[in-house]
């Protein structure tokens, strides 16, 4: 049985179905980068180090279901490690949801790494129903580069960090232009600090941590950005927020 989920507002409604969630959680037209995050209740982004050691059934339903209507998922390379992510392969009621919508099978597999440090040979790569994506700087080695090349696009955006307007501008050319990412909290950071994110769903784990562990976003310089709350589903004791950027007026 899947998680029991409730919609608050707006327009409340009582153990939501997945289609309901889904359009909940509907893109907008135009080019729009998602973000991704659990949190808990004093600000921790992982629990022993992973953020799926905050979830719950809930939250990894909602996880599950946000990718569905993506064209790309975006995530960092160190969150692809830490969190043993596999090939990006949807079940099968997500792929008939897209299929019966015109949609590719599969969101591509959009990442994004600095230094390159990605296992061509991995399953991430191998076992791929689409070719993924992955976004560098120039001045990435160029001997991983050129192993990576076999298995996935590689793309230069940037010299010292990867500009995440360019991905965006980058993934809307290949007609890629809802993008859902899962994080980590560096490029989250990198993202507020470029303008790039428009959008934020958010689990709040009813949890207090304490401890060291990082918040979902992080940066050398703060980036005040506004927000619009969009929706709020509860499930149990947890919360589970969309959020949009607050656009200024013209």
């Amino acid at each position: 049985m899947s998680a029991r989920i409730d919609r608050l507002w707006p327009d409340p409604e009582l153990d939501v179905d997945d289609d309901s969630l889904v359009e909940t959680y509907a893109f907008p037209d135009g080019p729009w980068l998602r973000m991704n995050f659990i949190s808990s209740l004093d600000g921790a982004a992982t629990r022993e180090g992973l953020s799926g050691g905050l979830g719950d059934d809930a939250d990894h339903r909602v996880f599950d279901l946000l990718r569905r209507p993506a064209d790309a998922v975006l995530v960092a390379a160190g969150t692809v490690r830490a969190e043993g992510y596999e090939a990006m392969r949807l079940d099968d009621d997500s792929v008939a949801w897209r299929t019966r919508r015109g949609k590719p099978p599969h969101p591509v597999f959009a990442l994004v790494s600095l230094s390159l440090d990605l296992d061509p040979a991995s399953p991430v790569f191998a076992d791929a129903p689409v070719r993924p994506i992955v976004y560098t700087t120039q001045n990435a080695p160029a001997d991983r580069r050129s192993a990576l090349e076999r298995v996935a696009d590689v793309v230069a955006v940037g010299a010292e960090e990867v500009e995440l307007p360019a991905v965006v501008a980058d993934l809307a050319r290949r007609g890629l232009r809802h993008i859902h990412s899962e994080g980590g909290p560096s490029m989250f950071g990198s993202s507020l600090a470029q303008g790039a994110v428009d959008e934020l769903c958010l689990t709040l784990a009813p949890t207090l941590e304490g401890g060291t562990a990082r918040r979902i976003a992080a940066s050398a310089e703060a980036s005040p950005t506004p927000m619009q709350l969009v929706s709020v589903l509860r499930s149990s004791e947890e919360l589970l927020l969309r959020y949009r950027r607050t656009r200024e007026a013209s």
